[in-house]
């Protein structure tokens, strides 16, 4: 696993083992707080070994920024930091996690020993404050990727720990187009020095314009896509054949796992907008 210095006492993991998907450790006076907990126990109890070894006070707070399992796992390794997460986070862990981990657990040895925490702290506003040691957390609710998906930012240092709502491509499968375009607009509100994607590299300060604009522009294409290949008369199936490339952005970030990815936002858009409830809304 990398673990990269990103700013003051503030630390970047990243998955060695799954596409690339990153946590954040912010380390306090009063403890640190984690953002996200990856989703493998070897490289969480790595995690958990450098808190322990970097703060003495250990983890005082646990921020999930969703409720997908690649961001949520290695949660049950921190049984006395409080969870912290949007409220419609932990309705989906509810529902559709503690169901999915079984599954998964049937199909993959190494998770047979996780248990998924529920949040024991959270909100359903636009954003949730949190201070700690002498640094102020926002926590802004930021639907798109998923309903209940937030970014945290830490104001003093201007690192945005932005998740799955900026990723190497948008991705909507689980959430919805007009959603991620408003919440990808907020980052611009900001004051950023540092983008934590979810999954992938960190991104800069030159870099954030650009990382929206593109973003926006994919999101802009793959509707265009969608969009004629309703109106021709086009089979969904036939949309597993178009390529990232033709809107806009390359196949090889996350190891070629991107072009997956968008091909399933265009099946979920196709669903979505072939609906009559999709079909009015246009």
């Amino acid at each position: 696993m990398l673990r990269e210095r990103v700013s003051d006492n503030i630390y970047v993991f990243t998955s060695d083992i799954y596409a690339q998907v990153t946590a954040g450790a912010i380390v306090t006076e009063g403890g640190v707080i984690l953002v996200d907990t990856l989703p493998f126990p070897t490289e969480a109890r790595e995690l958990k070994t450098f808190t322990a070894w970097v703060c003495r006070q250990g983890v005082r707070y646990v921020i999930l920024t969703h409720y997908h399992a690649d961001h949520t796992y290695g949660t049950y390794l921190f049984p006395s930091a409080d969870v912290v997460a949007h409220a419609r986070c932990r309705e989906l862990l509810a529902e559709v996690g503690i169901p999915a981990l079984e599954a998964a657990k049937l199909e993959e040895p190494d998770l047979q020993e996780v248990t998924l925490r529920l949040p024991d702290i959270t909100f359903d506003d636009e954003e949730m404050g949190l201070q700690l040691g002498g640094k102020v957390i926002r926590i802004i609710h930021t639907p798109g990727h998923t309903r209940g998906s937030v970014m945290v930012h830490v104001e003093d240092n201007q690192v945005l720990f932005a998740a799955d709502t900026i990723m190497p491509v948008p991705a909507i499968a689980d959430g919805d187009a007009d959603a991620l375009r408003k919440s990808l607009r907020k980052v611009l509100e900001l004051e950023v020095n540092t983008i934590v994607q979810g999954h992938g590299e960190v991104k800069l300060r030159g870099e954030v314009k650009s990382v929206i604009e593109i973003g926006l522009a994919y999101l802009d294409a793959i509707e265009e896509v969608v969009s004629e290949a309703l109106d021709s008369g086009q089979k969904r199936d036939k949309l597993r054949e178009n390529s990232i490339e033709s809107c806009g952005l390359s196949r090889l970030p996350l190891n070629g796992l991107v072009q997956q990815i968008h091909v399933a936002n265009l099946l979920s858009l196709y669903d979505k907008l072939a609906s009559p409830e999709g079909a009015a809304a246009t």
